[in-house]
């Protein structure tokens, strides 16, 4: 069973980007997706990416982020740019269809503030 790891979150001011970083605990090819939540609101997909490196965007947020697999290091990172005070959020990497044994991370904070 595959597990993830997020990093990369923080404070960041209006217009300014962040880089998040995921890492799996072993080989993966699924279709992987960046989520995000906030209190209160269900976890959302972000963006998506397939092992063969299609990719789609919640609207809010085309143009402005760009998802990308780093496959000899198991990792799904999300670059962010642009950032507004709606993307604060708690973000989460996983597989897109995320089934009833698969776990979630810890995710990683980001905070747009000025």
């Amino acid at each position: 069973q595959v597990q993830f790891v997020e990093s990369g979150g923080g404070l960041v001011q209006p217009g300014g980007s962040l880089r998040l970083s995921c890492v799996a605990s072993g080989y993966t090819d699924y279709t992987m997706a960046w989520y995000r939540q906030t209190p209160g609101s269900q976890r959302e997909v972000v963006a998506t990416i397939t092992w063969g490196g299609i990719t789609n965007y919640l609207d809010s947020v085309r143009g402005r982020f760009s998802i990308s697999r780093d496959k000899p290091n198991y990792m799904t990172l999300l670059q962010m740019n642009n950032l507004q005070p709606e993307d604060t959020a708690v973000y989460y990497c996983n597989k897109l269809v995320v089934g009833p044994s698969d776990k979630w991370g810890e995710g990683t904070l980001v905070i747009v503030s000025s």
